[in-house]
């Protein structure tokens, strides 16, 4: 498949989808827009969006939530999947970001990866929404990539090259939230198939 084609894909995706609020968009900081992505993972957006309203506005910067006590933190993370963990990983994560760098968020793949509850999906999303060329794989990217011929790869991370190398580095940071976007839009796996496999067919 060439990139005109990809893009042409693409460009459908999003004509097909929904306009709504991602977890990872419009946060007042850096550091909060990382954590909401951290909490994102397995939980509807919706979801992660309400509970961090709650969270930032009692932990409002990365050395107040570096201090709380771990059970009000649980408290309020408990509509979110996987609570227990991330209430951890979300606490351990703004300590090394205070300790360490100064409650900056540091700016590369390898770094991020780094802090607690930080994988390659969730530094990718970060740093797209800082502006730089990334491309985060999620279930939605990984599944929609497979069925349009993106890639014919399962592992996030092979996938993350494939894509990389099919669409111009322009593009990067905008495939996650459109997929993402179509994904949502469509909860139905028929309907979701009926449209991809009608994408499928462009050329």
């Amino acid at each position: 498949m060439n990139y005109k084609t990809s893009l042409r894909h693409l460009k459908f995706l999003e004509k097909q989808s929904e306009i709504m609020p991602l977890a990872a968009e419009n946060w007042k900081s850096p550091w909060q827009t990382l954590i909401a992505i951290i909490l994102s993972a397995r939980t509807r957006d919706e979801t992660t969006i309400r509970v961090c309203k709650i969270l930032f506005a009692r932990y409002p910067h990365a050395k107040n939530l570096a201090n709380a006590k771990l059970e009000d933190v649980r408290k309020i993370l408990h509509p979110v999947n996987y609570f227990n963990n991330k209430s951890k990983n979300i606490i351990n994560c703004s300590k090394v970001l205070v300790e360490e760098y100064n409650s900056e968020i540091p700016g590369t793949i390898d770094e991020l990866i780094k802090l607690p509850g930080v994988g390659r999906k969730t530094a990718n999303v970060f740093l797209s929404e800082m502006g730089k060329d990334a491309l985060g794989v999620d279930t939605h990217v990984a599944y929609i990539s497979r069925k349009l011929g993106w890639t014919k790869n399962s592992n996030p991370h092979k996938i993350e090259k494939d894509l990389k190398s099919l669409f111009p580095k322009r593009y990067w940071k905008e495939v996650n939230p459109i997929v993402v976007r179509f994904g949502k839009s469509h909860m139905s796996r028929k309907k979701k198939d009926e449209i991809l496999n009608k994408i499928k067919k462009m050329k």
